[in-house]
């Protein structure tokens, strides 16, 4: 274990303050997930939006003792009992830290890069290999500058083998991560786009990713990629390759759908248990390392049939009882029960947090100190009530808290658990894949019918992201979460927003607002439409009203009777929808300064035509006419509130245009609102459903009301299970409408009836139960649309609140 007092040396830093050699146990990045003990070491980086040393005096009071800064602190004497070290970059000290710890140990280490595959390549390999050895892995997609530090940090004495991903978006990364991780077995999945805007050349972004493998024993690849058989031959790397082309080491083809794996003048077979091209690639990759290792094919064999697909992500779906489950079942370790504690801690839509928990299998550690980790995480992340699953959890139930239940299996709860007292919880469901927790998730989730909208958290983070990357650090953000948050779900996107601390929420009625409230989002929300009945409810729940003509602020100001109230100001440039016009801005003024208690929050407008450059002049007039009018208002109220004027189409093509606030809308869910083309942007919400039914139609006859579909030849159609009071509009009708099944596109037939819709499947390969997507990353919302004259906004809105929403996330 590496003590504070070895910092220096191992760093490079001085120490600021120095009171005792205590042990580092945990590095942390995030203030809002570091562990209160004094074991804890807290790196404090600066970002373009984030200072971490602005949350030091926090820390401290909450236990904290051990600091990495880049600045002195003026408070630093009051700091008793800490230890601080000052650096140049956090960042750089965290990467040696973790290079210091990784010199420790001599088993072999796996590295993973490459454009895409990085994480199911690295997740399958583990899935594998830990069925023979103890291994230690990256959690979900922890290849950055700072994820890979952390993943190397989790190497301790027991483990036999370490699987490490790493990824890179600019020249100079990758030699950094390489000192981290030191791997002996490389793994270059493949070179794709991603990242392409960092580099001169794809060739230079594949030497970048290559110096990850710089005093390998074995580097392995596709060799049938040209373009890294030329780049991966001139570094002089030794290499294992796999492909068809007979430069392969192992040399690969299918025949039907089996994988005839030819090496040292032997053909050996072997049943893929994934059909698609991108899963077979990733799969051939883990067989050539583990070729390379000197598994038998016996045991590949055994071991490839066992593979299942990876998740990868929580995925946190409505329960029973206005429950709301984060299931990840799909193993467990101490490592992704760190992740998934903090996730379940962030979840505050509901003030109790469950844990219901396996045995950890397989974790190197002694039954006492296992069970003592695990009770300590459990505190360290608020949970309220554990139940533990396991001959080991139940040998030591007097270490877990008071009142915790233990049951020996998963059968065992099954038969005994009582599930009416689980009320107005989130419950997380973390499970070893032998305890088949999916029966647990299953019997504790809402039950509806197989259609569901997958919300991808991580993509709307990611979207946030690119969004505040237009954006000053000093400019606010609202993000609109009306209309059911674009149909993705209010509360659950409202609690992601709250944990990545954006400044304001908007909703267009006081209801929405009022549900906010209630699932403990506490952010400043503005209300667009309020109206005279709704004023009861805005000052109940702290709520803000738009204000937009002098009818309503005299109905608010009659309503308040002197109490006080925040406002927003909407002034009317050019949009003519609602706001004051310049003609009623004195009258405003002389009733706002006769009713002190009124408090000016912002004062804003609206773009009419942000989304294309032909409206860019309008634009622009009306930036400088609300400017002009703000500042008449600001004058006139003696102090000036926040403006702000752009949307996400503005944000996205108007950066300059931004003020003290920006209002982030349909952008934030991956609808690209303009006509540039913005391909930062990923899509958060896929909706899909399930086929029911297959037929077989003679010619002749028809399909569905009013015999609207007819069928010219011999056709096989399937029903699906989604209709119009699905949100599943009836203009999909008669072609109009198209899905996805197994990556094969099926026009619809006939009219779409209320709950069901038919599907032309002529010539596709699919069966009952398959999925089938009606929007999504592969199937664009804004094709959807397209295709009867509409924008994705209605799509999306439309999806009724019947359709399940199942959030997916990797631990954000």
């Amino acid at each position: 274990m590496i003590v504070f007092s070895q910092l220096e040396k191992i760093t490079g830093g001085k120490n600021l303050l120095f009171s005792k050699d205590a042990t580092i146990v945990t590095l942390c990045i995030d203030s809002r997930k570091a562990p209160a003990t004094g074991e804890t070491l807290f790196f404090a980086i600066r970002g373009d939006r984030h200072d971490g040393h602005d949350y030091i005096s926090s820390l401290y009071k909450s236990g904290i003792r051990q600091f990495v800064v880049e600045r002195e602190l003026p408070y630093l004497q009051s700091l008793d009992g800490a230890s601080v070290i000052q650096v140049n970059s956090c960042v750089d000290a965290l990467q040696k830290i973790a290079a210091y710890h990784r010199d420790n140990f001599s088993i072999p280490i796996i590295a993973i890069t490459g454009s895409n595959g990085k994480t199911i390549t690295k997740e399958w390999l583990f899935q594998m290999m830990s069925r023979d050895r103890i291994v230690v892995k990256s959690p979900g997609s922890y290849n950055s500058q700072v994820g890979v530090p952390l993943s190397v940090w989790q190497l301790q004495a027991h483990h036999q083998l370490g699987i490490f991903e790493a990824g890179v978006s600019r020249p100079g990364e990758m030699e950094k991560l390489q000192r981290v991780i030191k791997p002996s077995i490389g793994i270059f999945t493949n070179i794709g786009s991603a990242h392409d805007e960092g580099f001169a050349t794809r060739e230079d972004k594949i030497l970048e990713k290559l110096r990850l493998f710089e005093g390998v024993d074995v580097l392995t690849y596709c060799a049938d990629d040209e373009q890294l058989y030329s780049s991966i031959s001139k570094a002089g790397i030794r290499t294992f390759s796999w492909g068809k082309n007979p430069r392969a080491d192992v040399r690969v083809s299918f025949q039907g759908d089996s994988c005839i794996i030819g090496y040292q003048n032997e053909n050996h077979e072997l049943a893929l248990p994934f059909s698609d091209l991108a899963s077979r690639e990733n799969c051939l990759h883990c067989i050539t390392v583990m070729i390379w290792m000197g598994f038998s094919f016996a045991r590949i064999r055994e071991l490839v049939a066992g593979l299942r697909s990876v998740p990868m992500r929580m995925e946190l779906r409505e329960g029973i009882n206005q429950c709301q489950l984060i299931d990840d079942t799909y193993n467990n370790d101490l490592g992704g029960l760190a992740i998934a504690l903090q996730f379940l801690s962030n979840q505050n839509q509901k003030n109790k947090k469950r844990l219901i928990l396996s045995d950890i299998l397989e974790s190197g550690l002694p039954g006492t100190d296992l069970v003592k980790h695990i009770s300590s995480l459990i505190g360290q992340n608020h949970v309220t009530a554990f139940v533990g699953i396991g001959p080991v959890l139940s040998a030591f139930r007097e270490v877990f808290p008071r009142g915790s239940e233990f049951y020996a299996t998963t059968q065992d709860f099954l038969d005994h658990f009582d599930t009416d007292q689980l009320q107005q919880e989130v419950i997380l469901v973390k499970g070893a894949r032998s305890f088949a927790f999916e029966r647990i998730v299953n019997r504790l989730q809402r039950k509806v019918h197989g259609t569901v909208m997958e919300i991808d958290l991580n993509a709307l983070v990611h979207n946030l992201n690119f969004f505040k990357s237009r954006l000053k650090p000093s400019t606010k953000i609202m993000v609109m979460v009306k209309a059911f948050a674009y149909g993705s779900g209010s509360i659950e996107i409202a609690n992601i927003l709250q944990y990545h601390q954006v400044d304001y929420l908007g909703v267009a009625y006081a209801d929405e607002g009022v549900e906010l409230r209630k699932n403990n989002i506490s952010l400043p929300v503005m209300v667009m439409n309020p109206s005279e009945d709704s004023f009861d409810t805005i000052l109940k729940y702290n709520l803000e009203p738009e204000i937009y003509s002098l009818r309503i602020f005299r109905a608010l100001l009659d309503h308040l009777q002197g109490q006080s109230c925040r406002i927003h100001l909407k002034l009317d440039t050019g949009m003519h929808r609602l706001g004051f016009e310049h003609s009623s801005i004195a009258d405003l003024l002389t009733v706002i300064r006769s009713h002190p208690n009124i408090v000016v929050a912002s004062i804003f407008s609206h773009l009419a035509g942000a989304d294309e450059g032909t409206h860019d002049t309008f634009s622009q007039q009306q930036y400088r006419t609300f400017k002009k009018w703000a500042d008449e208002v600001s004058l006139q109220l003696g102090y000036k509130p926040l403006y702000h004027i752009l949307n996400s189409p503005g944000i996205l093509r108007l950066p300059a245009l931004q003020l003290d606030m920006v209002r982030l809308g349909i952008g934030l869910y991956g609808v690209d609102p303009t006509t540039d083309g913005f391909t930062e942007l990923k899509p958060v919400a896929t909706l899909k459903t399930i086929i029911s039914q297959i037929k077989n139609i003679k010619a002749g006859e028809s399909i569905g009301y009013g015999r609207k579909g007819k069928a010219e030849l011999d056709i096989t159609i399937a029903t699906i299970a989604i209709g119009y009071a699905d949100g599943f509009s009836r203009a999909f009708s008669n072609g109009a409408g198209e899905v996805l099944i197994n990556n094969q596109r099926a026009k619809v037939i006939g009219n779409v009836c209320m709950d069901m819709t038919m599907i032309d499947i002529t010539g596709l390969k699919a069966v009952e139960g398959d999925e089938v997507i009606l929007f999504g990353k592969d199937h664009p919302i804004q094709q959807l649309a397209a295709g009867i004259n509409t924008i994705p906004y209605e799509i999306l809105t439309r999806t009724s609140e019947r359709v399940k929403r199942i959030f997916v996330a990797d631990g954000i």
